[in-house]
């Protein structure tokens, strides 16, 4: 199997994460439930509204642990085809630093449509760029090595979010919010999305190099994915370490809905195991409902294109022109998803083809 086709899945899964975003964000801007909603302490009034906000909770893991796979494959090409190690680490470098600037100039200011530059807070994008840029001093190690920093990372930052702190003081928020815990300067913090990334590129290791054949990657993918949901279960049962917020019983929304900013350790296994699954689940309609996932594999290959486009597309018309911002429920949302999607869509095919012929330095990154 060619380079190119062993990583369709990859592709098709960034897209299937990107439109679950879009979902996620038009939601954002048209639903009314986030008037009354608080990111860190979560109410739902229906399952509808769960399920609408639950879904989103695989964006973030499934962007860091995908961002982390092509990190380990794009050292893996270089080195192969003749670069040095330290040129191809700084390419990385390069991408995870420029993923930084589109951050703190771009996305931020995207979000209300523009209307101001907000050059005082970091957020997802820089958090993958970050974390790309620390993972290129270790994609040169074995897998093994890897899966010990990824689950060291993990258990470490549960400890970390135990030490206090003045949000106020921005000598002590800053540094904290930036790697450990979330507030106002950073909702996603360094370290356990980090944790994320690497165990993406332990799994790209063993899609690339160690399972041969699509049976191999999927029935491997599923092994791998039940003692993650296992282990996350336990941890969530003890209702102690490396939980954050407590649950009515197992089995209601709370029990699987532990906190996101910053993750938990429960979450981190949790949904590391579920974008595992997912990531079966798209091999097996690859392979026996092609059609049902293959376009989303047009999204894929432009994941920071089409994040960024459609983020600015919805804060310009739903913020700054003031259209049915937060005015609608569950339906709103839909609709809004699906005149998204069918704008975005083009768009992610026309600079796909842009991308894909041009020598052009910033484009290539984009």
């Amino acid at each position: 199997m060619s380079g190119g086709e062993r990583f369709h899945f990859i592709d098709r899964f960034r897209g299937l994460v990107g439109i679950m975003m879009a979902l996620g964000h038009s939601s954002y801007y048209f639903n009314s439930v986030w008037l009354i909603l608080d990111p860190l302490d979560p109410f739902f009034g229906s399952i509808g509204q769960f399920a609408l906000r639950y879904m989103g909770y695989l964006c973030a893991p499934g962007f860091l642990m995908m961002n982390g796979a092509m990190t380990w494959f794009s050292y893996q090409r270089r080195t192969a085809a003749g670069h040095a190690p330290w040129r191809a680490r700084w390419h990385l470098i390069q991408r995870g630093l420029f993923l930084v600037l589109v951050q703190i100039t771009w996305v931020n200011s995207s979000w209300g449509g523009f209307t101001r530059l907000r050059l005082n807070h970091i957020g997802i994008i820089a958090c993958i760029g970050l974390s790309m840029c620390l993972l290129a001093f270790l994609v040169h190690t074995s897998w093994r090595v890897r899966l010990g920093v990824g689950l060291l990372a993990f258990v470490a930052h549960a400890y970390l979010l135990r030490i206090p702190y003045d949000p106020h003081n921005p000598w002590m928020a800053i540094p904290m919010q930036t790697f450990i815990d979330a507030g106002h300067f950073n909702k996603y913090p360094v370290l356990p999305w980090f944790g994320l990334a690497v165990m993406g590129s332990v799994m790209a290791t063993a899609w690339i190099d160690l399972w041969k054949t699509p049976k191999q990657r999927i029935l491997g993918s599923i092994l791998v994915a039940i003692p993650a949901f296992g282990a996350a279960t336990l941890i969530r049962m003890g209702r102690g370490f490396g939980n954050i917020e407590p649950f009515s019983y197992v089995g209601h929304w709370s029990f699987f809905l532990d906190q996101k900013y910053p993750p938990s350790l429960y979450h981190n296994l949790w949904f590391f195991g579920a974008v595992v699954l997912a990531m079966a689940a798209i091999m097996i309609l690859g392979r026996v409902l092609p059609f049902l996932v293959s376009w989303l594999g047009r999204i894929g290959k432009v994941p920071l294109f089409f994040y960024g486009v459609h983020i600015a597309l919805l804060g310009i018309f739903s913020k700054r022109l003031d259209l049915y911002y937060r005015e609608g429920e569950v339906l709103a949302s839909l609709i809004g998803w699906v005149i998204l999607l069918a704008v975005m869509y083009p768009l992610a095919i026309w600079f796909g083809r842009v991308k894909r012929r041009s020598k052009n330095y910033l484009i290539r990154l984009i």
